[in-house]
């Protein structure tokens, strides 16, 4: 029985560990994102304002609106889509901040497959 309590007792304690979730140091800068496609990783940089987001990814550069919904989560819609597919609005959260990255839940407004990536502040 004391093992059993013990056992809940840490695992309450260890439960409320809540990762660190300040996302004011992440609306605006300078970041990297690095993604692994096919085994083979990929990576794009992008500087966002509270406005817009400018991304250069294999030589090719983008930018998209941002409308921050509250202090984690923005919608970043293109501003110039090529195609039905880059017209869809994506829904950015989040999820929890360290000292300078954070990691994130992102996918197409409406859509219930959610990917992670995690992006660094680079300046």
């Amino acid at each position: 029985m004391k093992k059993i309590t013990l056992l809940l007792l840490t695992l309450t304690i260890l439960s409320c560990n809540q990762k660190e979730r300040d996302c004011t140091d992440f609306r605006t800068g300078k970041f990297k994102f690095v993604q692994d496609i096919n085994g083979k990783k990929h990576t794009s940089t992008f500087v966002r304002t509270e406005n817009i987001q400018i991304e250069t990814y294999n030589g090719k550069t983008d930018s998209a609106s941002v409308r921050w919904v509250n202090d984690c989560e923005f919608i970043l819609q293109k501003l110039h889509p090529k195609s039905m597919e880059e017209e869809k609005a994506i829904s950015m959260k989040i999820l929890y901040t360290e000292k300078n990255s954070y990691t994130f839940e992102y996918s197409f407004v409406g859509s219930n497959k959610k990917q992670r990536g995690s992006a660094i502040k680079v300046d």
